[in-house]
């Protein structure tokens, strides 16, 4: 129990009652001293170029707040010869834009499989729908939904028009089905014709400042007559975008996106230095495809709607299976200006890292220079070895000036009991005359002695 005591305390004299303070070792090295100055010479120009100049660490930032919209122009003719219910037809923005307004996103219809002049009745299942495949009508049992068909079952098993091999189930729904074979090409071929003007609106809170993507110098007869360029100094901030354009600004193999579709992000970046005027804050547009293009399995993108209406006092409708291209649009930014709280913090950072210099240098000169157990020597002192020298030197002084202190003592005491001796036998003597000269006097009185 004492040791344990013992350790206790030796750990805790030996960790928590230490105090280090620094020491200041001049070390007459080129080799050292050039690579403190480089390293110092490292981190101020890392402070001046990256944190002050390229992150702008004097100024103060705010996020962007922003709204946008887009709006599509475009015509496409399809003739579609295989479906005498289409035939020829003229597609515009609101034929080819479902839905016609979504948050920061539009989509654009780039091809097609219509089945049209549906209605509720009694017919074949498709064909490619898992498990529809019968022999006889036990294999339908009456009133089975099926969820990746198109209705419920009536329990009959009738032969496919579509494959005469094959027996699929027979269904109540919305008669015919579809019959999902691609077409060869993109029905809407002008798509890549087809424009966007987005519209952008930012505000920086902090500073209450506004800015929208269409600038001050631009008018209505240049808005009619631009198309986006990030080649040309004017042409690079017009808001105006040829969709063709857009899928070469991606650089992404976009071979089948028009037939089968895919995700396009569009980004409006605002950086703005708000130290200087508010007209040279402006957008950076940039472009990238978000969809695995490679993929085999789930390739592009695509949706189902259908377009109602009666006919005869038939309730009837038109199914589009649409492929196209669904845009992104994501903007973000920041604006920045000059404030002082700020400014110091970075520079008072920046300045704390020059302590990395000395601790570097120190380690190198510590561990891996030839001479470092003499700089250890010079730059590390253990008080409680000094103090343990320091009790030794007292001990050896102190004993020496006990050996020279003794002779001393030795004359002294002899040369004081000389003193006394002599000082006895004075005391001696004249007690004694005193004593004789009392006898002569008591034998004068008496007259026993003669007077002189």
């Amino acid at each position: 129990m004492v040791n344990i005591v013992h350790s206790c305390w030796q750990l805790f004299y030996g960790t928590l009652l230490e105090y280090e303070t620094h020491k200041v070792v001049q070390i007459h090295s080129k080799k050292v001293g050039a690579s403190f100055r480089v390293i110092q010479l490292f981190f101020v120009l890392y402070v001046i170029l990256w944190v002050m100049i390229k992150e702008k660490g004097y100024q103060k930032f705010d996020q962007a707040q922003s709204g946008v919209t887009a709006k599509l122009k475009g015509i496409a003719f399809a003739n579609i010869t295989n479906n005498q219910n289409i035939g020829a037809s003229v597609w515009d923005a609101a034929d080819y834009v479902v839905p016609p307004q979504q948050n920061s996103a539009f989509f654009v219809m780039t091809n097609l499989i219509v089945t049209p002049g549906q209605t509720l009745a009694t017919c074949e299942e498709s064909h490619d729908v898992h498990g529809n495949s019968c022999r006889r009508d036990k294999d339908c049992s009456p009133g089975t939904l099926v969820l990746t068909g198109g209705g419920v079952r009536t329990g009959r098993c009738v032969k496919s028009t579509r494959h005469e091999s094959l027996f699929v189930c027979e269904i109540y729904g919305w008669c015919p089905t579809e019959h999902d074979i691609m077409p060869k090409e993109n029905i809407l071929s002008s798509a890549p014709n087809f424009t966007v003007i987005l519209k952008n609106s930012i505000e920086f809170p902090l500073y209450r400042v506004k800015r929208r993507n269409i600038l001050p110098w631009m008018d209505k007869t240049y808005l009619k007559m631009c198309r986006y360029n990030p080649l040309d100094s004017r042409e690079k901030f017009c808001p105006i975008f040829r969709l063709d354009d857009i899928m070469r600004y991606t650089e992404a193999d976009n071979r089948g996106i028009w037939k089968y579709g895919g995700m396009i992000s569009i980004q409006i970046e605002w950086n703005c230095d708000l130290d200087y005027s508010e007209d040279e804050c402006v957008p950076k547009y940039t472009f990238r495809r978000l969809d695995d293009f490679d993929s085999v399995v789930g390739q592009g993108w695509n949706f189902r709607f259908s377009q109602h209406y009666i006919e005869n006092g038939v309730h009837k409708r038109n199914l589009i299976k649409a492929f196209g291209i669904q845009f992104f649009i994501t903007v973000y930014g920041k604006g920045g200006k000059f404030h002082l709280l700020t400014f110091s913090m970075n520079l008072g950072s920046g300045l704390a890292l020059l302590g990395i210099a000395t601790v570097l240098c120190d380690m190198i000169i510590l561990n891996v220079t030839r001479k470092r157990s003499i700089y250890r020597t010079a730059k590390v002192d253990l008080v409680v070895q000094q103090k343990r020298e320091f009790k030794r030197v007292n001990v050896v002084r102190n004993a020496e000036k006990r050996q020279l202190q003794i002779p001393r003592k030795r004359d002294n005491t002899s040369e004081t009991a000389n003193v006394r001796s002599g000082s006895r036998g004075n005391d001696l003597g004249g007690n004694r005359s005193s004593e004789m000269g009392l006898q002569a006097s008591r034998l004068r009185r008496r007259g026993k002695m003669p007077s002189r």
